[in-house]
Formats: C-alpha cells, sequence, structure tokens
C-alpha cells in the first residue's frame, strides 16, 4: 500500500533553505520517491490551516519511506535545511479498498 510524507515548512533563510531543495531531489528519487505536489499553491478548503509550503511525497509503502527517513543520504540532506526554517512533517499510509 502506498505511504505519503507530508511536509509542512515555514522557511526563515530562503537561501540556506534553496540549498536542501537542490539537494533533496536526488536523496528522495534514490529512497525510491516521488514529488507528488512540492511548494505549490495551497488553497483552504476549510479551517484555519494555512501552511505557508507544503511538499506530498510518495513511496511504495510506509517501511519504504521510513527507510528514506532514516538513509544517510537523506540525514545528510535534512542537515543543509537545519536552522532554515521550522518544519512539520508526517507519514501517512495510503488508502486501500
Amino acid at each position: 500500500m502506498p505511504a505519503y510524507v507530508i511536509a509542512e515548512t515555514h522557511i526563515a533563510d530562503p537561501e540556506q533553505y534553496a540549498r536542501y531543495m537542490a539537494a533533496s531531489p536526488a536523496a528522495i528519487a534514490e529512497g525510491g520517491g516521488r514529488f507528488v505536489a512540492r511548494g505549490g499553491d495551497v488553497t483552504v478548503l476549510e479551517g484555519d490551516w494555512r501552511p505557508p509550503r507544503l511538499v506530498v511525497l510518495e513511496f511504495e509503502d510506509a517501511d519504504a519511506a521510513q527507510r528514506w527517513y532514516d538513509s544517510e543520504q537523506y540525514r545528510a540532506v535534512r542537515s543543509l535545511r537545519e536552522g532554515a526554517g521550522h518544519v512539520n512533517m508526517v507519514l501517512v499510509a495510503g488508502y486501500e479498498a
């Protein structure tokens, strides 16, 4: 069953965050993930959630997503983001009828 990583980012240092953005696609692809959404326009349909930037990644399953997140390659890329802002990130299993 597919799994999704959803990240909400509040960017404080755009230059530093740009380094993370340049390096992350290779690490995501290496981990078997793909971008579903990457910082596009967000329209609030209900509620108070107003994320300034959202990214949605898809993986084969939750185990693959967790392996990617814990991988040495992504840990190195993640370090580029430190101090560039604040990230909320969740892993959610997809729906299978």
